[in-house]
Protein backbone atom coordinates (compact mmCIF):
# COMPACT_ATOMS: atom_id res chain seq x y z
CA UNK A 1 0.00 0.00 0.00
CA UNK A 2 2.78 2.12 -0.67
CA UNK A 3 1.27 3.82 -3.61
CA UNK A 4 -1.15 5.98 -1.65
CA UNK A 5 1.72 7.91 -0.14
CA UNK A 6 3.73 8.73 -3.31
CA UNK A 7 0.17 10.25 -4.26
CA UNK A 8 -0.26 12.15 -1.05
CA UNK A 9 3.75 13.49 -1.57
CA UNK A 10 2.28 14.37 -5.39
CA UNK A 11 -0.59 16.27 -3.38
CA UNK A 12 1.20 17.67 -1.10
CA UNK A 13 4.02 19.37 -3.69
CA UNK A 14 0.99 20.29 -5.91
CA UNK A 15 -0.25 22.82 -2.86
CA UNK A 16 3.42 23.77 -1.92
CA UNK A 17 3.52 24.76 -6.22
CA UNK A 18 0.13 26.37 -6.00
CA UNK A 19 0.91 27.93 -2.71
CA UNK A 20 4.25 29.76 -3.31
CA UNK A 21 5.48 32.47 -6.15
CA UNK A 22 5.07 30.05 -9.16
CA UNK A 23 9.14 28.77 -9.24
CA UNK A 24 8.09 26.06 -10.98
CA UNK A 25 10.12 23.50 -9.19
CA UNK A 26 7.68 21.71 -6.72
CA UNK A 27 5.60 20.94 -9.54
CA UNK A 28 7.66 19.11 -11.12
CA UNK A 29 8.30 16.77 -8.19
CA UNK A 30 4.92 16.70 -7.43
CA UNK A 31 4.09 15.26 -10.83
CA UNK A 32 6.66 12.43 -10.24
CA UNK A 33 5.79 11.57 -7.39
CA UNK A 34 1.78 10.91 -8.69
CA UNK A 35 3.65 9.13 -11.50
CA UNK A 36 5.54 6.58 -9.00
CA UNK A 37 2.35 6.31 -7.40
CA UNK A 38 0.47 4.95 -10.60
CA UNK A 39 3.41 2.94 -11.30
CA UNK A 40 3.34 1.37 -7.96
CA UNK A 41 -0.36 0.95 -7.73
CA UNK A 42 -0.48 -1.24 -10.96
CA UNK A 43 2.80 -2.86 -9.48
CA UNK A 44 5.23 -1.59 -11.99
CA UNK A 45 7.13 0.41 -9.50
CA UNK A 46 9.38 -2.28 -8.05
CA UNK A 47 10.92 -2.17 -4.91
CA UNK A 48 11.13 1.14 -2.74
CA UNK A 49 15.10 1.87 -3.76
CA UNK A 50 13.93 1.83 -7.04
CA UNK A 51 10.98 3.80 -6.55
CA UNK A 52 12.77 6.86 -4.92
CA UNK A 53 15.33 6.57 -8.09
CA UNK A 54 13.02 6.73 -10.67
CA UNK A 55 10.74 9.35 -8.44
CA UNK A 56 14.18 11.42 -9.16
CA UNK A 57 15.29 10.43 -12.76
CA UNK A 58 11.26 11.70 -13.54
CA UNK A 59 11.41 14.96 -11.56
CA UNK A 60 14.91 16.47 -12.60
CA UNK A 61 14.16 15.14 -16.63
CA UNK A 62 11.10 17.00 -16.43
CA UNK A 63 12.45 19.89 -14.72
CA UNK A 64 15.08 20.35 -16.81
CA UNK A 65 13.35 19.77 -20.57
CA UNK A 66 9.80 21.38 -19.49
CA UNK A 67 10.23 23.87 -16.63
CA UNK A 68 12.13 26.30 -19.19
CA UNK A 69 9.11 26.13 -22.37
CA UNK A 70 6.49 26.60 -19.59
CA UNK A 71 8.14 29.49 -17.89
CA UNK A 72 8.25 30.93 -21.07
CA UNK A 73 4.52 30.37 -22.02
CA UNK A 74 3.33 31.60 -18.74
CA UNK A 75 5.03 34.61 -19.38
CA UNK A 76 6.99 33.71 -15.74
CA UNK A 77 10.41 34.81 -16.49
CA UNK A 78 9.74 38.24 -18.42
CA UNK A 79 9.28 41.30 -16.37
CA UNK A 80 7.62 43.40 -18.82
CA UNK A 81 3.89 42.91 -18.97
CA UNK A 82 1.96 42.77 -21.99
CA UNK A 83 0.28 46.11 -21.96
CA UNK A 84 3.46 47.64 -21.84
CA UNK A 85 4.02 47.12 -25.31
CA UNK A 86 1.89 49.41 -25.92
CA UNK A 87 3.94 51.96 -25.72
CA UNK A 88 5.08 53.94 -28.97
CA UNK A 89 1.98 52.80 -30.74
CA UNK A 90 -0.78 54.44 -32.72
CA UNK A 91 -4.23 54.97 -31.84
CA UNK A 92 -7.42 57.47 -32.90
CA UNK A 93 -9.09 59.58 -30.97
CA UNK A 94 -12.89 59.06 -30.60
CA UNK A 95 -13.47 62.81 -29.14
CA UNK A 96 -11.48 65.54 -28.57
CA UNK A 97 -8.74 64.99 -25.56
CA UNK A 98 -8.18 68.57 -24.85
CA UNK A 99 -4.77 70.02 -23.63
CA UNK A 100 -3.96 68.28 -20.52
CA UNK A 101 -7.08 67.01 -20.14
CA UNK A 102 -8.74 63.34 -20.98
CA UNK A 103 -11.19 61.76 -23.50
CA UNK A 104 -11.16 58.60 -25.62
CA UNK A 105 -9.03 56.65 -27.72
CA UNK A 106 -9.11 53.19 -29.71
CA UNK A 107 -6.39 51.04 -29.61
CA UNK A 108 -5.75 47.33 -31.61
CA UNK A 109 -9.80 48.07 -31.48
CA UNK A 110 -10.72 48.66 -28.17
CA UNK A 111 -11.44 51.69 -26.42
CA UNK A 112 -9.14 53.06 -24.16
CA UNK A 113 -9.50 56.14 -21.51
CA UNK A 114 -6.86 58.81 -22.78
CA UNK A 115 -4.99 61.81 -21.10
CA UNK A 116 -3.05 64.34 -23.05
CA UNK A 117 0.71 64.15 -22.21
CA UNK A 118 1.46 67.12 -24.14
CA UNK A 119 -0.44 71.41 -24.34
CA UNK A 120 -1.88 70.62 -27.99
CA UNK A 121 -5.25 69.12 -28.13
CA UNK A 122 -5.83 65.81 -29.94
CA UNK A 123 -8.89 66.35 -32.17
CA UNK A 124 -11.45 63.79 -32.97
CA UNK A 125 -10.53 61.32 -35.55
CA UNK A 126 -6.94 62.06 -35.66
CA UNK A 127 -4.19 60.05 -35.02
CA UNK A 128 -2.09 60.34 -31.69
CA UNK A 129 0.73 58.14 -30.02
CA UNK A 130 0.62 56.39 -26.54
CA UNK A 131 3.45 57.74 -24.47
CA UNK A 132 3.10 55.98 -21.53
CA UNK A 133 0.44 54.20 -19.37
CA UNK A 134 -0.69 54.26 -15.88
CA UNK A 135 -3.24 51.46 -14.71
CA UNK A 136 -5.77 51.56 -17.96
CA UNK A 137 -5.35 54.83 -18.54
CA UNK A 138 -3.01 56.18 -22.07
CA UNK A 139 -1.35 58.96 -21.85
CA UNK A 140 -1.03 60.10 -25.50
CA UNK A 141 0.65 62.73 -27.75
CA UNK A 142 -0.83 64.12 -30.67
CA UNK A 143 1.26 62.58 -33.48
Amino acid sequence: MVWWLWMLLGLALLVVEAATQGGLFALFFGLSAMVVGVLTAVGLGGPLGVQWALFTVVALVCLFVLRGPLKARLNLGSPTRPVDQLLGEEALALEDVPAGGSGKVELRGSTWSARNATGASVAKGTRCRVERIEGLTLWVRPE
